[in-house]
């Protein structure tokens, strides 16, 4: 089922954490205090892991869906999101640091 605007801005916090799965592996993650993060799940080296794209309301389902398929051509050109992600804060890091 396709995730809608309507669908994430009426999910509510349950007695236990659940997702709201959208397509391509992007879901949306609610835990049982009522936040909503946005994760996506690939396949890496016969292993899926995840990674967290941000939090609802701050990144909406289209920019989630953006960022998915960033990960997702990522994942298509061999580089490890998370490991992406890691070294593009490193160098965000250096370069304030030398300014």
């Amino acid at each position: 089922m396709v995730l809608t605007n309507t669908a994430v801005r009426h999910a509510k916090p349950r007695a236990k954490d659940y997702t709201l799965p959208d397509y391509n592996g992007l879901a949306l993650f609610v835990n049982t205090k009522g936040a909503k993060c946005w994760h996506f799940r690939f396949s890496w080296a016969d292993k899926q892991p995840r990674i967290s794209l941000g939090t609802y309301p701050e990144i909406s389902l289209r920019d989630a869906r953006a960022l998915r398929d960033f990960a997702r051509a990522l994942v298509a050109r061999g580089i490890d999101p998370r490991v992406y992600r890691r070294l593009e804060r490193n160098a965000r890091r250096l370069a304030t640091e030398n300014a």
